[in-house]
């Protein structure tokens, strides 16, 4: 009899075991590498697709004026806005709403124009709530709001910018707190004095490069809120140090890019203050003495190099600037030439002014002392050419003294034909007439020219001539300075020293640094330079039968002795002849403490402008408001 033998294992499913384990171990491999390894990835991943981050940049430090008065600080900026994300329900409804009206009406649908027209449609709603609080009739751009919608969805949609005050609280009386309008704050730049120093402290532009350094989540999609950049004067000098510190929002988002859940949040810093040395008080005293004339006065301390006034004419008011420069303003301050700080850009042929270094050349040569006299008939016949004198009432000898007093243009052609451009354009050079003065401000020129017989050769002009030195001796040719360039030579003589280190930033420790200018002493004997001061002490203050005859006396001030030299130079602006008037000075002359140099602008070819009718009233309004703080004027 035979038997079935039945086993319940088949050898030949051993196979097919173990295919399945190892396919289970590839699974549980692949779950695990995935669930457990990859796991980092895959949350940077998701967070990258439903995180935002926003931006939002720190407020701008302040700048104060030497004595800690506030020159430009920032005003809360309100503006009406909505944020879209509050809006979609609104949107929703809305494009149901015009999808029936054009199937009612039989018209061809397009879908993402209905959507663009419901997102207009809602955000003109509650802009007509806030034109009927307002009394105003404003229209939504439907471009911006789209724009806005598919750039800016996290940032809020402004209705109406800039608010002023009274619709601020109009709005914040009038809209209920369930509104979607809501009231956003920013800053923008305020500047208390308006036009004051315009030019020297600058202004800012907005900008969406903002710092980002320490918000976190820099691999996120990123929005940003406007920021702020310095574009002229200090505001650019010293962005850096006034740029306030970003902080930040990420936010959670669906799918849509619509924000819900605000997951890390990082409050901006305000951007470091810094002080300048400018005085407001002296410097409103130089701008209010100008009046509509066009020009420049530069105001120093003696020993340190500090500015105390910058002023530059004509200016502008830098609140219509902020927050933001209309095409209208912006065409206004172009055509007036505002834009130009003349202080520090300014080029102008100095005129007589420059006598004091072709004496300070002549002297130091030895071709002339103080006792040394010429003979002014009015003119000096030079080669082929007569150069008149604008002293036009003394006649005959002329000593040192009297000749800086009158600002005779015989005297000191003829010293400087002794002396030789060589020597001129050496102690011009030693001063730093011939280089800016690297003050803390951009945009300081460096076209100043002292001439020298290579300069002109250089330029195909000719060899230079006899009369190429008469016209330097007193400051006319190729010569050009800048205002700021002559108030440094007039602290640094006031010295007796060659070189001043200009700065506007205020060490409130009065750092002895600061009168380190790095130079070296005038190589003239005390006695000579004594001449020379004493010459433009006569100029200001000298008498002839108990009158004020010197070409300064309209800078004279009873109690104060005053060194001042004025100077008229003529040059040639957009075709027409015109005069541009000159005055430095220094005060008081026993101890040296404020040194200004301005100059005058003359407009029309008909007018002659002179040093000491134009350009000397207004350095003596400055001086006088210096003197009076300083409780010194009359003593």
């Amino acid at each position: 009899m035979l038997y079935e033998v039945y086993k319940n294992f088949n050898p030949r499913l051993r196979v097919y075991y173990l295919i399945f384990a190892l396919l289970f171990a590839v699974l549980s491999v692949g779950l695990f590498y995935r669930q457990v390894i990859l796991w980092p990835t895959y949350r940077e991943q998701e967070k990258k697709q439903n995180h935002r981050r926003i931006l939002i940049p720190g407020p701008r430090g302040n700048i104060y004026d030497r004595k800690g008065r506030l020159l430009v600080g920032n005003r809360p900026r309100f503006s009406a806005v909505v944020y879209l994300s509050e809006l979609r329900p609104e949107f929703r409804r809305k494009y149901i709403e015009l999808v029936r009206a054009a199937r009612a009406n039989e018209q061809k649908i397009d879908r993402n124009e209905l959507q663009v027209e419901a997102r207009r449609a809602v955000v003109q709603k509650y802009l007509d709530r806030v034109n009927r609080i307002l009394n105003k009739h404003d229209r939504v751009d439907r471009n911006e709001v789209e724009r806005h919608f598919r750039q800016n969805l996290l940032l809020p949609q402004p209705l109406v910018k800039d608010l002023k005050l009274e619709e601020f609280a109009l709005l914040v009386e009038q809209l209920p707190v369930s509104s979607p309008i809501q009231i956003h704050t920013d800053s923008a730049r305020y500047y208390p004095y308006g036009s004051s120093a315009a030019q020297t402290l600058g202004f800012v532009g907005t900008t969406f490069e903002v710092p980002e350094e320490g918000v976190p989540g820099n691999d996120l999609t990123t929005v940003t809120f406007k920021g702020k950049t310095g574009r002229t004067g200090l505001e650019r000098s010293y962005d850096e140090r006034l740029q306030g510190i970003s902080g930040g929002e990420i936010w959670v988002v669906d799918p849509s890019g619509f924000q819900y859940e605000l997951a890390q949040q990082k409050l901006p810093i305000k951007g470091n203050d810094i002080s300048i040395t400018i005085d407001i008080d002296l410097q409103q005293a130089a701008e209010k003495a100008f009046g509509d004339n066009k020009g420049a006065l530069v105001a120093l301390d003696v020993k340190t190099g500090e500015v105390y006034a910058l002023a530059s004419k004509p200016d502008f008011d830098l609140n219509d600037l902020s927050p933001y420069i209309s095409n209208d303003i912006y065409t206004d301050i172009n055509q007036r030439g505002a834009w130009l700080n003349r202080g520090i850009a300014g080029l102008y042929p100095p005129g007589s002014i420059f006598k004091i270094v072709v004496a300070t050349a002549a002297l130091q040569a030895g071709v002339i002392d103080l006792e040394t006299v010429f003979n002014c008939q009015g003119s000096l016949q030079v080669g082929n050419r007569s150069y008149p004198c604008n002293n036009h009432r003394d006649r005959g000898e002329i000593g040192f003294s009297r000749a800086i007093m009158k600002s005779c243009n015989v005297f000191f052609q003829s010293v400087g034909l002794r002396t030789g451009v060589t020597q001129i354009n050496r102690i011009a050079g030693q001063f730093g007439l011939d280089q800016p003065t690297l003050i803390e401000l951009p945009n300081e020129t460096r076209r100043m020219i002292v001439p020298d017989p290579q300069y002109k050769e250089k330029r195909q002009h000719g060899p230079w001539t006899a009369g190429d030195t008469a016209n330097l001796s007193i400051g006319q040719g190729y010569l050009l300075v800048t205002p700021l360039q002559m108030a440094a030579f007039t602290a640094s003589f006031a010295r007796q020293e060659t070189h001043t280190r200009v700065t506007l930033l205020y060490d409130q420790t009065r750092d002895q640094n600061l009168r380190n200018h790095g130079d070296h002493k005038i190589d003239l004997p005390n006695d000579l330079y004594q001449g020379i001061v004493e010459g433009m002490e006569m100029a200001v203050s000298g008498r002839d039968r108990g009158l004020l005859t010197g070409s300064a006396r309209l800078a004279h001030i009873p109690g104060i002795r005053i060194a001042g030299k004025t100077g008229t130079a003529q040059t040639r602006v957009d075709g027409k002849n015109l005069t541009m008037a000159w005055f430095i000075c220094f005060a008081p002359i026993e101890d040296p403490q404020i040194a200004i140099a301005t100059v005058v602008e003359s407009t029309d070819p008909n007018y002659l402008y002179g040093g000491g009718s134009h350009a000397a009233p207004i350095a003596k309004k400055v001086l006088e408001a210096y003197f009076q703080k300083n409780n010194l004027a009359n003593k």
